[in-house]
């Protein structure tokens, strides 16, 4: 075992110990559920949900919650857009199933949406609206979701006549000394039976980086220097709704409805210097990136309860995200003067439409059934333009005036059809036991139109089994077995920008696309100290990868390789998480909230181009993470830090006729908050304040394909985006 790991283990079985030390233990919950009542927050005076979510040991979110800009409007970075990226596909399917991750539900409901979730709207939803949060550790027919890791409920008054508005306004300094401002206004309330939350966002968001990159030949010899600096900015509005509505006892519906609209670009000045011999030579190049992004969503849900305690259930989501990005690249021959070398024109519109019933009955006592079906159509439409100077051809205007550059696959609509009855068993064998099980049959069909025209169909078979046991209401056990179809991503079919590597312009896409899927095993441990200490918690996992989706070689002319996202074959990943988050009573500060975490991770897949054995992408070999929070009741204070550190050597990627090793320095974030005695919050974050979180990396590019074992050069570049602080102000009138 690790040095790093051992030392951690060490510190929480202390920890532990003392913790043991309380006078007494009280019982923390009723079974599963542990319910925390507005009254155990009143010390440290909450404003909003997501404050007292903040002081619940196990839940607290990270110290920035939001507070930073940064980032820019979707597109609009140097990153690429959705599914331009060397790994693979993204994220379960479905909207049913639940994750591993900590799901939150509002009055026992989850928001039919996938951009407007229902965690967003717990900084929008004010503290005297809560009457309790439960964790509810147990599985039920009653909830929303199944199979979550862990659920959170926030329950709010029956009836709340008063009405709020809400305002939260930030400032986010760069290092730079760019200042940009953000504004979120809310509205919340109740009239009779109908629950209302409207809230609509501006901001500028801005974001800047620095790089300096080094190169030597294959013989070690130098070749160039390369420094790099880009700005990112813009403009985004964002208006979203959540409506309720108690049309009796017996039923009730929800609304959500989101709308955002934004653009901005991206500026980038590049100095290259060329030191192969003779005098040094340098060039200059500039490049301007507009982008917009528009983003609309709608969902709701209608639930109506029999006399006979059943439950039926429909939701639907329709959404649609379009994305447009124009790449310009100039030399800079002269002052006042540029020469245009490169257009790169980007266009894609994602449509997701979904639509989901489910009935749900007991059999016997304490065991229920539900039984249903989702149908899902997405549609992806993109488009891709590239313009070089130089070479044989017409200039055209729709190529920025450059000649056109014919792309394989640069115009395509991919749509799938997917269908999914299910049938889930939940049996609550005795207070201490509960079982779910479920099977999910999937068949769905893609379509793809255009410069490719291909149609396939799939069909999955998901089964899954939930075992969970309550040592004690204190520490419960779970067991999980299934099988996991994860989303393709849909730019990985048609050619995409490639902003990760100056060399390629673009990547290509890979018509030939199957879901990859795993067989997923784990062992989880949860125990919740005495005397409301903390929680301590394990995970044990392993998973039995089956058409795992990475780099692989595409080429049809060898004198153009080409490699893009596909089916490799099978591999494995395992690992452990351990976390705890415990208050320091045992030191006499019961108002110190310390949470840590250690991650260790190991998989194994067969490279497609070297033929060995080797990590998959993206899988690292673990990570670091300790933070805390101190809350000062009397001086209404409350500050925290939190430390964030990815084991180096674990980012190493493989491509056709590249090797990338990855490192970064830890990233460190802390913040400082006030609440002045009329509820005002002032809040100052301070982001990568250690380090100025310097991300580094070694790119080994090779005679031909990698295989051939000759290195052509070596680059070896940092990237910085230097410090962030950020003042918040919230409140209500």
């Amino acid at each position: 075992m690790c040095r790093s790991c051992s030392r951690f283990l060490l510190s929480f079985l202390i920890l532990t110990s003392f913790a043991h030390m309380g006078i007494a233990q009280e019982n923390v919950g009723e079974e599963s559920t542990v319910r925390y009542p507005a009254s155990y927050f009143t010390e440290w005076a909450p404003v909003t949900a997501q404050d007292m979510m903040d002081r619940i040991p196990g839940l607290s979110s990270n110290s920035s919650r939001g507070g930073f800009g940064g980032g820019g409007p979707p597109g609009s970075s140097r990153g690429g857009p959705p599914g331009s990226s060397r790994g693979g596909g993204g994220g379960g399917r479905g909207f049913g199933g639940g994750s591993r991750e900590t799901e939150i539900l509002i009055n026992g409901k989850r928001t039919a949406g996938k951009n407007n979730s229902t965690g967003g709207q717990l900084t929008r939803i004010i503290a005297d609206q809560v009457d309790y949060i439960e964790i509810i550790r147990g599985t039920s027919g009653e909830l929303d979701v199944r199979g979550s890791g862990q659920v959170v409920n926030v329950v709010l008054f029956e009836e709340f006549s008063e009405s709020t508005l809400q305002y939260d306004l930030n400032v986010t300094q760069s290092d730079n000394n760019t200042v940009k401002p953000r504004g979120v206004f809310s509205y919340s309330g109740q009239a009779g039976g109908l629950g209302f939350l409207l809230s609509a966002t501006v901001l500028e968001p801005h974001f800047q980086s620095r790089s300096k990159e080094n190169s030597v030949l294959g013989d070690f010899s130098p070749n160039d220097r390369v420094l790099e600096e880009s700005e990112t900015g813009g403009f985004v509005k964002t208006i979203s709704s959540n409506l309720d509505y108690e049309i009796s006892g017996a039923s009730s519906a929800r609304f959500n409805a989101l709308w955002l609209d934004g653009s901005g670009g991206t500026e980038l000045v590049r100095n290259t210097i060329d030191l192969k011999g003779g005098p040094t030579i340098g060039s200059f190049q500039e490049e301007d990136s507009p982008a917009s992004t528009e983003n609309w969503e709608i969902g709701g849900d209608y639930e109506f309860l029999t006399g006979r305690g059943d439950r039926f259930k429909i939701l639907f989501i329709s959404n649609s995200f379009t994305q447009a990005n124009t790449r310009e690249r100039y030399d800079i021959l002269g002052e006042g003067f540029r020469k245009k070398n490169l257009f790169l024109d980007s266009w894609n519109n994602t449509k997701e439409r979904i639509v989901r019933g489910s009935y749900t009955f007991d059999i016997f006592e304490n065991q229920d059934i539900e039984v249903g079906a989702e149908r899902a159509q997405t549609i992806l439409d993109s488009t891709l333009a590239l313009g070089l100077a130089g070479g044989e051809g017409i200039p055209s205007a729709l190529t920025g005036g450059l000649i056109p550059v014919s792309l394989s696959n640069a115009n395509s609509i991919v749509e799938e059809m997917r269908y999914e009855p299910f049938l889930i068993h939940n049996w609550i064998i005795s207070p201490r036991m509960s079982l779910e099980t479920s099977v999910l049959y999937e068949d769905s069909k893609i379509t793809q139109r255009g410069d490719v025209s291909k149609e396939r169909d799939f069909d999955f078979v998901k089964p899954k089994v939930d075992f969970r046991y309550d040592l004690t209401p204190q520490l419960q056990l779970r067991g999980t077995i299934e099988k996991v179809v994860e989303q393709l991503t849909f730019n990985d079919f048609v050619a995409a920008t490639d902003d990760q590597d100056e060399d390629s312009n673009v990547q290509a896409g890979n018509a030939n696309l199957r879901q990859e899927w795993y067989w997923n095993y784990e062992v989880n441990a949860e125990y919740r100290l005495p005397n409301d200490v903390g929680v301590v918690s394990g995970r044990l996992y392993y998973e039995d990868w089956h058409d795992r989706i990475e780099r692989m070689d595409v080429t049809v002319d060898e004198n153009q390789l080409q490699s893009a996202n596909g089916n490799i074959g099978d591999g494995e990943k395992y690992g452990l998480e351990l976390r705890g988050s415990l208050r320091m009573r045992m030191i006499g500060l019961p108002n110190l909230l310390v949470t840590a975490t250690q991650e260790m991770e190991d998989s194994k897949i067969r490279d497609p181009f070297l033929g060995v054995d080797r990590r998959m992408l993206g899988s690292w070999r673990g990570r670091n993470v300790f933070g805390f929070r101190h809350d000062l009741p009397s001086l209404s204070v409350n500050y925290g830090l939190n430390w964030s550190n990815i084991f180096d050597g674990s980012r190493t990627r493989y491509d056709i006729d590249d090797i990338e090793y990855g490192a970064a320095d830890p990233f460190w974030t802390s913040f400082v908050e006030w609440v002045s005695p009329s509820n005002i919050t002032f809040r100052l974050d301070a982001q990568r304040i250690v380090n100025n979180g310097e991300f580094c990396r070694e790119r080994q590019r090779f005679v031909g394909r990698i295989s051939s074992g000759i290195v052509e050069e070596i680059e070896d570049q940092c990237y910085t985006s230097g410090s962030v602080f950020s003042l918040r102000v919230t409140g209500t009138f």
